[in-house]
């Protein structure tokens, strides 16, 4: 296979670089990429990558493009709201190069199509914002014997490694168990800054060349940590833990990772409560701004603040406590319900952005 006319002009400040030259972009050509997640490391990692000429990449993600999302993902705009962001995504990546076959996978990652998915792959990268996904992730790949090029990010730190090349270590070898539920926020509840998943997510796309090029040192048994605050770069070294064997995927990663609700946790839909919402009284747990920038009514108590605020709260009716994605509200109810609260207390569903 080779460069057609039209490829060399396209890649032609790779070429030039001695490092890489026509063989090397060959090789991008070959190689087949699989993106999970579109989101704020996404969407960097994807057009740094149809860019550089991966020639076959694979995006998954069952998720719709929402307002919160402009601050950071900046493949879409505000006419792509409500839109799935497979959909946009491979629209747009396909203008900025006709030479790379992209492969919508318009879906959630799950224990059923993980494995197969990531078989068609030769490098995995993970884009993902949760910690059930990533164990799925890891653990598929280490399965499935394929490199996995990892980052993450927090408020305005940010985290990039290679898994499980050539017999390295893999995420459970840094992070065996997961962190207790609720004691690390996601972005919808901490915030990120918004150039930092660019920032990170770039610097994964740059581990997937080095990969797939055979250029420089690569990021294998060890964890990149970045501050955006300070501009400060940190590698830390990490070994293999040897005694760790992954061979079959868990029953339940969001059981394994503590995230499934109580046995009686009563949990509400956005439909039923709209639907009859002056049968419940609301109770919305998010921050100050937040409740300001937007809210459904109701009584407004911060969850750093329920405890000693709990005697304002009414017992005469039904209670449904509503946070941004549905993590809080629960750590809420399974507060008010410690403290003996009247057992028809609800959590909604999902939260309040997907209204």
């Amino acid at each position: 296979m080779d460069l057609s006319p039209e490829e060399k002009k396209q890649y032609q400040r790779h070429i030039v670089l001695s490092e890489i030259g026509e063989q090397g972009q060959l090789k991008l050509k070959n190689a087949k990429v699989l993106v999970v997640g579109a989101g704020g490391l996404g969407c960097p990692i994807l057009q740094y990558l149809v860019g550089a000429g991966i020639g076959v990449l694979g995006l998954v993600d069952g998720d719709v493009v929402s307002k919160s999302n402009l601050q950071r993902q900046i493949l879409y705009t505000v006419s792509d709201i409500g839109r799935h962001k497979v959909d946009v995504a491979i629209k747009k990546l396909s203008q900025l190069n006709p030479h790379v076959k992209l492969n919508p996978h318009k879906f959630f990652l799950n224990n059923d199509n993980a494995i197969p998915l990531f078989k068609e792959y030769d490098i995995i990268v993970d884009g993902t914002d949760n910690f059930p996904t990533r164990y799925l992730v890891n653990d598929a790949c280490v399965i499935v014997g394929k490199p996995l090029v990892f980052g993450s990010v927090f408020k305005f730190q940010g985290q990039v490694s290679i898994f499980n090349y050539k017999g390295s270590g893999t995420y459970r070898c840094l992070y065996p168990e997961p962190p207790k539920p609720g004691s690390v926020p996601n972005c919808s509840d901490i915030g990120v800054l918004g150039v930092l998943p660019g920032i990170v997510g770039t610097l994964q796309a740059n581990e997937v060349l080095k990969l797939v090029l055979g250029l420089g040192n690569l990021m294998t048994n060890k964890l990149l940590y970045f501050d955006a605050l300070s501009m400060e770069q940190q590698i830390l070294e990490f070994s293999k833990n040897e005694t760790l064997k992954i061979n079959a995927l868990e029953a339940d990663y969001h059981f394994f990772c503590g995230e499934t609700l109580p046995s009686d946790m009563k949990i509400i839909s956005s439909e039923k409560l709209l639907e009859e919402k002056e049968k419940f009284t609301i109770l919305d747990v998010r921050t100050e701004m937040e409740f300001e920038d937007f809210n459904i009514g109701g009584f407004h108590i911060p969850l750093d603040e329920l405890e000693e605020r709990m005697g304002e709260l009414p017992n005469h009716k039904p209670m449904v406590v509503c946070c941004a994605t549905g993590i809080r509200s629960v750590k809420a109810v399974e507060l008010l319900l410690e403290y003996h609260f009247p057992d028809y207390v609800y959590s909604l569903e999902n939260g309040l952005d997907v209204i």
